[in-house]
């Protein structure tokens, strides 16, 4: 997304609508499965030789959950605020907050991406609707439960002994 920097300067808010395809960032980072392009709104104001850019990034990307490795889809919605600098003696500091500007247009694609970067979550979760539509509950040999569906039961092997100690206390209650 690149806008004119004599268009931000001549208006007093230079606003801005659009769809933005950062597809790109899918093969930088490996949790990220897929990403739709992204709605950017936001406004660009010039003082002096800074430019403000106040930016709503909003879309939703495919990450793997974390215990079945499913997709699922993680909406975000990012508010930012990035400043560039016009002067052409401006050197950017290695923590600067302010980012130099070359030429006449102001590419925001990289800091849109740079933002929905730093939104990945360390895990996401799948609902139980996904798991189970996915057949995820249950194997051969295995089960998915819950501690409220767990149901005390008897060990075959004990069961005699069990009777033994019910045989027992029914004599001491007599």
């Amino acid at each position: 997304m690149k806008i004119s920097i004599q268009k931000i300067v001549r208006s007093d808010d230079y606003s801005f609508d659009e769809m933005v395809d950062v597809s790109e960032i899918e093969d930088w980072n490996n949790d990220i499965r897929q990403v739709n392009p992204v709605q950017v709104k936001g406004y660009a104001d010039a003082h002096g030789n800074q430019i403000t850019c106040h930016m709503k990034i909003t879309g939703t990307m495919v990450l793997p959950c974390a215990r079945t490795l499913i997709d699922v889809q993680y909406p975000f919605e990012v508010d930012t605020v990035e400043i560039f600098s016009t002067d052409p003696y401006y050197v950017a500091e290695d923590e600067s907050e302010i980012h130099p500007v070359d030429g006449e247009m102001l590419d925001l694609d990289p800091y849109i991406k740079e933002n929905i970067l730093l939104e990945i979550p360390f895990r996401v979760f799948a609902s139980e609707e996904e798991i189970e539509k996915y057949g995820l509950t249950s194997g051969e040999g295995w089960e998915v439960i819950s501690e409220e569906k767990e149901e005390e039961t008897i060990d075959p092997r004990m069961k005699k002994l069990q009777f033994l100690l019910d045989e027992k206390n029914n004599r001491e209650n007599q």
